[in-house]
């Protein structure tokens, strides 16, 4: 079972992240911090009495934006120690994604949050921690929310969509949109994520861009470049200029590589004539 820490400068946040937490039967204790200072005593008192001790914390469950220093500040100040505890952030912001998983996040759960999906951060941090997450549903306290029993379905910003796999699960907010394949114009690669982009917008999803190349390639999806993925069909333009090859895509011109130009040329030329 977890030992977790909760960072938030915001007292009703970090009182209903808390509920949540101690409501589920995988939480043996859930502790509050609110702000950094007081987040760093506590796991450096962890730190010193060892992983198995009376204080240690599994993992933190840590805001983005506090007043001082930020989560992200406090997780890169966390990953200088030899044996850190796991990190979650919870945020309202989508926008710092890329540089949570760049320092090795378990999970990014956005604000409001929902119980299934903070269900869902504890599972990902059981499996990291290589602990057993099956538990009776009695278990859970009889005034909290319903038990969250093992085996649940798998994130949805992770798979692709199981509607005859036309549609690709997105979450934002704590809202879960399914996006169609055929809206999306090209992918653009973020580090292990990728963000697709529609004419409507964009949105990010939690599945590398090599993954999608392979997944796509048959709905007519061509790499142009390392980080990109187009969508033939939906290419308006390509141009030469002293030996760079562009595409444009809608309003967004995008470069391709030198080792894609060649194929991407006879692919168009075949679809045009196809």
């Amino acid at each position: 079972m977890l030992r977790v820490l909760a960072v938030d400068d915001e007292k009703p946040l970090l009182e209903e992240l808390l509920y949540l937490l101690r409501s589920d039967p995988r939480v043996r204790s859930a502790e509050g911090a609110s702000d950094a200072t007081e987040a760093l005593r506590r796991v450096t008192r962890a730190l010193e009495s060892g992983p198995d001790g009376p204080d240690g914390i599994d993992v933190v469950f840590l805001d983005i934006h506090m007043a001082g220093l930020t989560g992200l500040d406090i997780a890169r100040l966390l990953a200088g120690f030899a044996r850190p505890p796991l990190i979650v952030f919870v945020t309202a912001h989508e926008g710092f994604a890329v540089q949570a998983f760049d320092l090795k996040a378990v999970d990014y759960v956005l604000k409001p949050v929902r119980p299934e999906r903070l269900a869902e951060a504890v599972r990902r941090t059981c499996a990291q921690l290589g602990r057993a997450e099956e538990v009776p549903v009695a278990a859970a306290s009889p005034a909290g929310p319903p038990a969250v029993v093992a085996r649940r379905r798998p994130a949805p910003e992770a798979a692709v969509a199981d509607r005859g796999r036309e549609q690709i699960a997105v979450e934002l907010g704590g809202v879960t949109r399914f996006v169609a394949i055929a809206d999306i114009a090209y992918v653009e690669a973020q580090g292990d994520y990728a963000r697709l982009h529609t004419d409507e917008g964009s949105h990010l999803v939690r599945i590398p861009l090599s993954t999608l190349e392979e997944r796509w390639g048959a709905r007519g999806f061509v790499r142009i470049h390392r980080r990109h993925l187009v969508a033939l069909a939906r290419i308006d333009e390509l141009r030469l200029d002293s030996g760079t090859t562009t595409v444009r895509v809608g309003a967004a011109e995008l470069q391709v590589s030198r080792r894609h130009s060649r194929e991407l040329r006879d692919l168009l030329m075949r679809h045009a004539t196809g």
